[in-house]
């Protein structure tokens, strides 16, 4: 059986950086697409808005098992006790707002375990994982 590698800091602010500039497009083409129209509520922007950030990891992850960003870089979260299995949406709404509620001091803590998890991760029971083996080696 061969050693699992598990992604460290540098695949993950890739695919944070990657999922950064996912979102300010999702944002730029939700800005547009309400300038098309006349009399658009406030409340429809906002709505929008919100789904788009506080909501677009959490979707991703639960329905795909990531985010773009993840699939970018070849990296997927699973449930930790099985990881062939999406994490639950409640679960992976809650590993968001920890994620971004501690920002890089959950990131940070991915070095110091052999399965690399965050914080998030510990707190949800996920792991984030290579979605082939040839990544897993590297």
């Amino acid at each position: 059986m061969t050693e699992k590698h598990y992604p460290g800091i540098p695949d993950r602010v890739k695919a944070v950086i990657c999922d950064s500039i996912v979102i300010i497009i999702f944002m730029f083409t939700a800005t547009y697409l309400f300038s098309k129209f006349d009399d658009i509520p406030d409340n429809a922007r906002i709505i929008a808005f919100v789904f788009i950030f506080g909501l677009y990891d959490p979707i991703f992850t639960s329905l795909f098992g990531g985010t773009i960003g993840h699939f970018m870089l070849g990296i997927r979260v699973k449930k930790e006790k099985n990881s062939e299995k999406n994490i639950l949406f409640p679960f992976a709404l809650i590993r968001f707002i920890v994620k971004v509620a501690l920002g890089w001091i959950s990131l940070l803590t991915v070095s110091s375990n052999e399965k690399r998890k965050a914080i998030h991760d510990h707190i949800v029971g996920s792991i984030v994982v290579y979605s082939n083996p040839e990544t897993d080696n590297k």
